[in-house]
């Protein structure tokens, strides 16, 4: 009787499973539709303001051809513009530039989000120079910091900055400066571990502060706050002394990624009480998108063909996953004569600023770097930035991208994207709050066919994406995709992971696609049914699983390292039913009309993305 009501049960829940995902499908679809509607209207909306916008131009008096001075509605409105033309060589303000500096002159707390390569770091830069005293700006990085003042050197604005291998006399010297009522320096660099560990900066920042000589405070990467960030840094938590302690002096937070979400913790965080918010589109339309299938045999080597014949002396950056990875792959590309040099955390500074600044004189074409190469490096004439290895979200590859194109000019972007990878990266950042989600959205990113490479982004920035402005600037709106039907494929490489769960056995990604391919153990090769797929074919359906729900993560943690294991997902029971269905879009490839007699006419599958 017991096993009948334990039986009965289980029908009932399997029969409720299935409503629940027969609805959360349906939604899905409204969801899409909804989306898609949004950004129809979305379109037709802005196509109706440009043509109001013509016509109130039309109609305005035409007795002069002369154009008209701009006026100026604030007492620093003509110095601002002065010195934008006089200093930074610049005739006019970026989209929003003029609105942040007018807010921060104002002495508003403000937060600006502007993609990379935007100008964010003048709305802090030109209202220092306009302004008694001296601007403090906090940066999370060295590479940064040096990279601001190797420029604001070049302009001859007067900057400096306090870190770890400032040495005592100069550190003697700014401090002493923050205090001069002539301000021999404008801007003060320093990073958010210095705030929180120096009690004699703080005491200079309050002696500043009391003689009315620190201006403003700005936050470079503001995400950086919070722990939803894509960056968080424990250092910056502490930041919101500045704001207590100094409530009077305005603030300005920027940075290129943050979401709505992001910005009400960071405002918490650093204790601002109403900030405006200046949110710029995401878009950089000079940007080429592109995922390309990553052959660890020979990556390095397409990675140097690809620099040698399209982007000959010109500058570029290379990202990998870690330190080793960057002096690998930098030794890699010399031996096939280009010059490039590492980049990465464990370096020494001065060994570090070396390569930061013949990168900057072209004395060296690319630089190899971690993500410690990172953050506001502000180079014009980067004209790719590829990466060996996956970013762990796409708000971090959003930001490392955008270091490409800065002067407006065209430039790629290029994903090698590896199955193996995959897997490093997450086992990096299993202790991360959201660090899978934000991980498989990456995943997707590269695994997607049918959508355009920037509406994927555009969803991350709370926007909505006409495919149509993308203009062909991915490879996605280049390309023609298929639909297939893969349902047979996912039963039989689920039955593999079934049968190692039920004699006890784990087994990592790769073991998964070794044994689908009939290289695994001799024990389980007669009980496997062994596909025909090739690898690439093989490892994209397991992905593709994985992020559906079919596959799960399951981690194993030693003391030395962190293993990655595929198990069962929520929704592999439903492969159990004969009316279920997985379908997987893919890429189609034009053949040779031999490649289309070899193989009697069936569609050749690109599985580079999914």
């Amino acid at each position: 009787m017991r096993l009948k009501k334990v039986l009965l049960f289980s029908d009932d829940a399997q029969a409720e499973l299935d409503s629940v995902e027969a609805e959360l499908e349906m939604v899905e679809l409204q969801i899409s539709e909804l989306l898609e509607k949004q950004t129809k209207l979305n379109s037709r909306k802005n196509k109706l303001l440009q043509t109001l916008e013509g016509a109130c131009s039309s109609a305005q008096p035409s007795g002069s051809s002369k154009p008209r001075k701009p006026s100026f509605n604030f007492s620093w409105s003509e110095e601002v513009q002065a010195k934008l033309c006089s200093v930074f060589q610049l005739s006019k303000f970026r989209p929003l530039q003029q609105a942040a500096i007018n807010l921060s002159m104002s002495g508003k707390d403000l937060f600006l989000v502007m993609p990379t390569g935007r100008g964010k770091s003048l709305c802090y830069q030109l209202p220092a120079l306009c302004s008694k005293g001296f601007t403090l700006v906090i940066a999370p990085l060295v590479s940064l910091m040096e990279d601001q003042l190797m420029y604001l050197k070049s302009v001859n604005v007067p900057a400096v900055t306090l870190n770890a291998s400032s040495t005592k006399e100069d550190s003697k010297q700014v401090l002493a400066g923050m205090i001069d009522k002539n301000s021999p320096f404008k801007l003060l660099y320093v990073t958010p571990e210095k705030i929180a560990k120096s009690k004699l900066l703080m005491s200079k920042l309050e002696k500043a502060y009391n003689m009315d000589l620190l201006a403003r405070i700005a936050v470079d990467e503001v995400h950086c706050c919070s722990q939803w960030g894509h960056d968080f840094r424990p250092d910056y938590k502490l930041l919101g002394i500045l704001k207590r302690q100094f409530p009077k002096v305005p603030l300005v937070g920027l940075t290129a990624t943050a979401t709505s979400n992001v910005l009400k913790d960071c405002q918490k965080i650093l204790c601002v009480q109403e900030p405006i918010t200046l949110t710029a589109p995401f878009n950089r339309p000079n940007l080429y998108y592109e995922v390309r299938f990553k052959d660890n045999e020979d990556c390095v080597e397409q990675i140097s063909q690809l620099i040698r014949e399209r982007y000959k002396n010109q500058s570029g950056i290379v990202y990998v996953f870690s330190q080793k990875d960057a002096e690998a792959v930098a030794t890699d590309l010399q031996k096939r004569n280009i010059l490039a040099q590492p980049y990465h955390a464990n370096m020494e500074p001065s060994d570090k600023s070396l390569v930061h600044q013949r990168w900057s004189s072209k004395k060296i074409q690319v630089v190899v770097a971690t993500v410690a190469f990172g953050m506001g490096i502000d180079k014009a004439d980067v004209r790719f930035v590829i990466h060996h290895t996956i970013s762990k979200s796409i708000e971090n590859y959003y930001q490392e991208s955008g270091r490409a194109g800065r002067d407006d000019g065209s430039a790629d972007c290029i994903v090698f994207f590896g199955f193996a990878d995959i897997f490093r990266v997450s086992t990096m950042v299993v202790m991360e709050n959201t660090g899978q989600q934000k991980l498989q959205n990456m995943v997707a990113y590269c695994q997607n066919v049918d959508r355009c490479r920037r509406a994927m982004m555009a969803i991350h920035f709370d926007e909505v994406w006409n495919d149509d402005e993308c203009n062909q600037m991915c490879d996605v709106c280049r390309h023609d995709y298929i639909t297939m039907d893969i349902t047979k494929h996912a039963r039989d490489v689920v039955t593999i992971v079934e049968m190692a769960s039920s004699m006890d056995e784990k087994l990592t990604p790769l073991k998964v696609c070794d044994a689908w391919l009939g290289k695994g153990p001799a024990k389980h090769r007669k009980t496997i049914k062994v596909t025909s797929l090739s690898r690439l074919e093989v490892e994209s359906i397991i992905i593709h699983l994985l992020l559906h729900g079919y596959f799960s993560e399951d981690f194993s943690f030693t003391p030395y390292t962190t293993h990655f294991y595929l198990k069962l997902g929520r929704k592999a029971a439903l492969l159990k039913k004969d009316n279920h269905s997985i379908t997987m879009k893919m890429r189609r490839r034009v053949m040779s009309h031999a490649t289309v007699k070899i193989r009697e006419c069936k569609t050749k599958l690109d599985f580079l993305s999914v």
